[in-house]
């Protein structure tokens, strides 16, 4: 299974989604790769910390080996990292691979990271992809190589708005590059049941029909310890609300 990870709104918490589904995933004894897209590295810090930084070969090694002439898609192994965590890998991004976006544009590369996660995912039982804020050459690739889209929606009207736009680029996706792909579903995140605002965009979301999951993410201070401490909550705190809703996300997207 190949899951991404997508939204075109930053700050949505979409890469706290990408490694704490992973986290999950591997407690639950699955061989599992996270695959960080997004040059601000922040799920490859979230797993790694500070070392981060020095992890390599990245995806932008695997980018810039894309741009030779003899390049052949194999399973790269050798990009992929060890977490502290069980059965949980890491292809670490860089900030250099915004540099490379314009050459793989031109140069018509947007298969290639489809090529080698097909490969991989013979390795791997779930590979999750997380992508940057931005429906570029990135994302792209991302969603051409999935087998299924998840869709972190924050609860105010910026990002409903931005929403309508997603699924109009996930449908030209699908008529264009990837006719498999499958919406998995909105998850809504930061959620607070008691606030008027969330409740009536929920509704309004419900009513227009749309790919809406039950489980929703509270906001919780929570989060962020846990991105100070480099600690998927699983691994934190697993009585804490928020760990169970994950879990529960994690079921409901296994069901």
């Amino acid at each position: 299974m190949k899951r991404v990870i997508f939204t075109q709104k930053g700050g949505v918490g979409k890469s706290s989604i990408a490694v704490n589904l992973a986290a999950i995933a591997a407690k639950e004894g699955r061989k599992t790769l996270l695959i960080d897209l997004d040059p601000q590295c922040n799920a490859s810090r979230y797993l790694a910390g500070d070392a981060a930084s020095a992890l390599a070969p990245t995806l932008a090694d695997f980018f810039r080996k894309s741009l030779e002439f003899h390049f052949y898609p194999t399973p790269d192994i050798e990009y992929v990292h060890p977490t502290p965590f069980d059965n949980l890998f890491l292809i670490p991004s860089h900030p250099e691979i915004g540099d490379l976006q314009s050459k793989l544009e031109s140069r018509h590369k947007i298969y290639k990271l489809r090529d080698s996660l097909n490969k991989l995912s013979e390795e791997f039982a779930e590979i999750i992809i997380d992508t940057p804020p931005a429906y570029n050459f990135f994302s792209q690739s991302a969603l051409i190589a999935a087998d299924v889209c998840l869709i972190p929606f924050d609860c105010d009207e910026f990002s409903r708005q931005a929403l309508y736009t997603l699924l109009r680029n996930l449908q030209e996706i699908q008529a264009d590059h990837n006719p498999g792909l499958r919406i998995e579903g909105i998850v809504v995140n930061q959620f607070q049941a008691r606030a008027s605002v969330p409740q009536r965009l929920v509704g309004q979301l419900i009513e227009e029909k749309l790919p809406l999951l039950n489980t929703k993410l509270s906001s919780s201070v929570k989060m962020r310890e846990s991105h100070g401490l480099n600690l998927p909550l699983i691994h934190m705190d697993a009585r804490h609300k928020l760990s169970r809703e994950f879990v529960e996300l994690y079921r409901e997207l296994q069901a």
